[in-house]
C-alpha cells in the first residue's frame, strides 16, 4: 500500500468516526446522544375512533358524578353526626331541667335551715336519679379496697382499727358510663402500719 493511499484511508476513516460520534458539547441533553426515531403513527378507523371517545366520555361523566355522590354524603354524614350530638345533649339537658327547678325554688324558699336541707337532700335523689338514666353510676368507694384505676388517693391516715388500703372516706363521688370512667373518686385511705408488718 502506498503512503499516499494510507493517508487517504486513514482521512476516510476519520471523517466516518466524525459522523458516528454525537457533537457532545453543543448538546447538553443526555437523551439527545441517543436519537432514536419515532414510531410511525397507527391508523385508527373513525368508527373505532369514535367510539373510544364516547367510552372516555361516559367514564369522565360517570366519574364526575361519583365524585360529587360522594361529596354529597361526606356533607349528610357530618350533618347527621351534628344533629345526632344535639339529639343526645338535648335528652341528657332534658333530665336535668327538673332538677334545676328545684334548686331555683329552694333559693326562693324562705323557710328553717331544716326545711332547706331536706329539699336539698331530695333534689340529689332526683339529680342521681337522672344520672341512673343516663347509665351513669357512682364508682364504689368507702368500704372498698383503695383502686388506683377509679379511686384518686388525697391522703393516707394510720388507722390501726382498719384493713390497711381501705378506703374510709369519701371527699368527692366519682362516676363511670358502663366501663368509662368520667372521674375518679377522691378518697381518704386507711395505712394500718400492724399489717404491713405482719
Amino acid at each position: 500500500m502506498s503512503r499516499r493511499n494510507f493517508i487517504n484511508n486513514r482521512n476516510r476513516m476519520t471523517e466516518e468516526t466524525i459522523e458516528e460520534t454525537p457533537n457532545t458539547e453543543t448538546s447538553s441533553d443526555p437523551q439527545a446522544e441517543a436519537i432514536v426515531p419515532l414510531p410511525e403513527t397507527a391508523t385508527v378507523p373513525q368508527e373505532e375512533f369514535d367510539r373510544l371517545k364516547a367510552e372516555r366520555d361516559s367514564l369522565v361523566d360517570r366519574l364526575a358524578r361519583l365524585q360529587a355522590e360522594f361529596e354529597n354524603a361526606r356533607k349528610r354524614e357530618a350533618r347527621e353526626r351534628n344533629e345526632f350530638r344535639d339529639y343526645a345533649v338535648a335528652g341528657a339537658v332534658e333530665q336535668f331541667l327538673p332538677v334545676l327547678d328545684n334548686f331555683q325554688l329552694a333559693l326562693k324558699s324562705n323557710g328553717t335551715a331544716e326545711q332547706l336541707r331536706t329539699g336539698v337532700e331530695l333534689i340529689v335523689k332526683q339529680m342521681e336519679e337522672a344520672l341512673r338514666s343516663l347509665n351513669v353510676q357512682s364508682v364504689e368507694a368507702v368500704g372498698a379496697e383503695f383502686d388506683p384505676r377509679v379511686h384518686e388517693a388525697l391522703e393516707m391516715v394510720e388507722k390501726p382499727d382498719l384493713p390497711d388500703h381501705q378506703v374510709f372516706d369519701e371527699v368527692r363521688r366519682g362516676y363511670r358510663i358502663k366501663e368509662r370512667l368520667l372521674r375518679p373518686a377522691l378518697v381518704r385511705v386507711a395505712s394500718n402500719p400492724q399489717q404491713k408488718e405482719a
